[in-house]
């Protein structure tokens, strides 16, 4: 549990506060409500001091527009996000720390003239105890649909938005990646994720691994994120080791004997020196019984042509390739006929084009509310996904209102959290995962290519077309007030 110590505040000219804080910047459980931005806080003290905190208000987490390229998104992130709920708490040393900063002295004054501190007083007993709603992970959702929507009072509903984002944004853009791998890839392919060292954080790293696997990929190099989810970590060998063992024990193949030795046909890296000429050389101890191989992997170079060449020599051993690899790289070797088992994605799997979620307003004390701003209107009250589909694939998506009824439609989002305290119980990973390849396998074929991919239509319910023409009459009218 991070620490707060007394703050030894220095003032600079510009009147700004420095102190000496924790340098590690670690996260853990207990931290979970500090992680957030200042708005939200600044935000709470607001309502507070307006008596308004605790009126019911409905945020919906949708996306704007897909990234570019992208025909769908693969929503992830509920576990944490809902780990993150039910852990959202503030101990007394985290209020300290806040009311030591003195960015909340002027709002305090107020709220002591109001009849008490109310804010420190929320924060200190407060828990979450709203309802949510989700679709749930390894679902295939589109632009501007509720992938999350939090019912609670104002002050909490608020206050959780930054975590929610961070972890939905970045697993949902993994688990997208993931399955558009596996969907170009095949189902025979073997995808192992490589991220962690090209990961924006530690955590970050941890996200990454399990959004892949639950998209589609089958293992993960990094060890602790394999083991707490209860899975094997994969990996070969660095062209270090190689280096290491040839220049201290003679030869390449010295190294790789070496290696066997500890991890008996464990895959080998075979590109450090002469990738041809190691393949040459595995390849008479493989055909004289000297040596057992369970794959070979290619890191640089021309991998159509190497991946040819070594097949020819080693027909019977799966070769795994790695080095920048994205699903676009793996539809061009496939399309040029390059022998390759299987994939290790790392830098452009954990990065890319971010999923640019939002989390917005949507109703307040029972009056439906919507954002006009030019190019980010949001659609007002709560909202239902209502999906249908003809033999099999996805024929179009109505957005409605909560309360409508499905017409031969499956709803999609469903109740996961009530009163703050989860309603369904965790799904394992593979779940999740056998949910993503349905999903994709559901869409049509022009949603699922990588050129010019053409997103499902997504149509308005006549419910929410009148609620939305309602709510701007009456914007309108508070405007001119």
């Amino acid at each position: 549990m991070t620490t707060f110590p007394d703050l030894d505040y220095v003032h600079t000219n510009n009147q700004q506060q420095q102190s000496h804080q924790n340098q590690e910047l670690n996260l853990c459980a207990d931290d979970y409500s500090l992680l957030t931005d200042l708005y939200q806080l600044t935000m709470a003290a607001c309502y507070t001091g307006k008596g308004i905190e605790q009126r019911q208000a409905s945020f919906e987490l949708t996306v704007r527009r897909l990234p570019e390229g992208f025909g769908y998104l693969i929503a992830m992130g509920l576990a944490q996000a809902l780990e993150y709920l039910a852990k959202f708490r503030f101990s007394p040393s985290q209020i300290a720390a806040l009311q030591a900063t003195g960015i909340f002295a002027h709002a305090s004054e107020h709220l002591q003239c109001a009849g008490g501190d109310r804010f420190w007083s929320l924060l200190a007993e407060g828990r979450f105890t709203g309802d949510v709603w989700a679709v749930p992970e390894g679902t295939a959702v589109f632009a501007n649909q509720p992938i999350l929507r939090v019912e609670a009072p104002l002050w909490q509903a608020q206050l959780v938005e930054t975590y929610l984002l961070n972890t939905i944004n970045y697993q949902t853009l993994i688990a997208t990646r993931a399955a558009r791998l596996r969907d170009v890839a095949g189902e025979q392919a073997t995808l192992l994720e490589f991220g962690t060292r090209r990961a924006f954080s530690p955590q970050a790293s941890l996200w990454a691994a399990r959004a892949a696997l639950a998209g589609g990929l089958d293992s993960t190099s990094n060890v602790l994120a394999a083991l707490q989810l209860g899975q094997k970590p994969s990996g070969t060998m660095a062209h270090a080791l190689v280096m290491a063992l040839s220049a201290i024990e003679g030869s390449e193949d010295q190294a790789f004997s070496t290696f066997h030795q500890y991890f008996p046909g464990a895959p080998l890296l075979i590109d450090t020196y002469d990738t041809i000429a190691a393949a040459q050389r595995l390849a008479e101890k493989v055909n004289s019984g000297e040596m057992k191989l369970t794959g070979v992997r290619l890191d640089s170079g021309d991998l159509v042509s190497l991946s040819k060449q070594v097949r020819s020599l080693l027909p019977n051993v799966p070769i795994f390739a790695s080095g920048d690899l994205d699903e676009w790289e793996i539809a061009r070797l496939k399309a040029e006929g390059a022998q390759i088992d299987g994939y290790g994605l790392g830098t452009r799997l954990v990065t890319g084009s971010p999923v640019n979620g939002v989390y917005k307003l949507v109703e307040i004390d029972g009056i439906p509310v919507m954002k006009q701003s030019s190019g980010k209107v949001t659609y007002p009250g709560r909202k239902q996904i209502f999906r249908s589909f003809v033999g099999g694939r996805v024929k179009a998506d109505r957005l409605g209102l909560l309360g409508e009824s499905p017409l031969e439609e499956q709803p999609l989002l469903q109740l996961v959290m009530q009163e703050g305290q989860s309603v369904q119980s965790l799904e394992t990973l593979a779940a999740i995962r056998q949910r993503t390849a349905a999903s994709v396998a559901s869409l049509p074929p022009e949603t699922r290519h990588l050129a010019h991919p053409v997103a499902v239509q997504v149509e308005i319910s006549e419910g929410l077309r009148v609620l939305i023409e309602e709510t701007e009459k009456r914007t309108a009218k508070v405007l001119r007030i």
